[in-house]
């Protein structure tokens, strides 16, 4: 693949459940050898936790301490949590519901802002989420916001097994997937809205290379943009 030499370093991408946010960042980082962070993995690895340790979700500061604690190693697809790898257990229906919860939390919130900051630190990052270009870096270099219509999220989310372990149906992650949207979107802390200065992609009609592609566009002229000044 090509490397390009640029001084892109952040690249945030940000998106409703469905639009193609893992599998078009994953790609990205893969196309750039740019190290890729899914920040929803980061959520629900804490949900599953509060869950196995018996937190209750309305206990704002015990569940802040989970995420404050947590040991995450998220490397090559696979999500790791205080030694155990949770990269199957995370993508199932309860924990839908549970990461909901935890997102929902200003104090976890900013807890895991603050550590991916940290993550991202270094540069030559993708990293995916849903107020990355909102509220974790409002001043990255790249900002892509991935949408598609809720149906066809829906038809992909349902398509998908290695999101719940088997298919399920429409309808059903029709109404899941509403729900979310409603949750992420109203919530107080960091919600999910579009960047004043990022890309709107909608990739309803558009297969995963197309968007990688018109992705990569934008990262190439911006890596001009940027590199110019030392060309003079």
């Amino acid at each position: 693949m090509t490397r390009y030499n640029c001084e892109v370093v952040i690249i945030a991408i940000d998106g409703p459940s469905g639009a193609g946010k893992g599998t078009v960042a994953r790609a990205l980082a893969r196309d750039l050898q740019y190290t890729h962070i899914d920040t929803g993995a980061m959520y629900r690895a804490v949900a599953w936790r509060v869950l196995k340790l018996g937190v209750a979700f309305e206990d704002e500061e015990a569940v802040a301490r989970v995420a404050r604690e947590a040991v995450f190693e998220l490397s090559q697809g696979r999500v790791i949590v205080d030694g155990h790898d949770v990269t199957q257990a995370i993508r199932t229906p309860e924990i839908d519901q549970a990461a909901t919860k935890v997102a929902r939390l200003p104090t976890v919130r900013s807890t895991l802002v603050e550590r991916q900051r940290a993550m991202g630190a270094r540069g030559q990052v993708v990293m995916e989420g849903r107020d990355i270009g909102t509220a974790v870096f409002p001043d990255a270099d790249v900002k892509i916001y991935l949408d598609a219509d809720p149906a066809e999220r829906a038809r992909r989310r349902a398509n998908d097994p290695a999101h719940s372990g088997q298919p399920a149906t429409v309808a059903s992650v029709a109404t899941a997937l509403e729900a979310r949207d409603h949750s992420d979107r109203t919530r107080t802390a960091s919600p999910l809205t579009i960047a004043p200065d990022a890309v709107h992609l909608d990739t309803t009609t558009l297969s995963v290379d197309e968007v990688v592609r018109e992705v990569l566009a934008v990262v190439r002229k911006r890596a001009g943009e940027v590199s110019e000044p030392a060309q003079r």
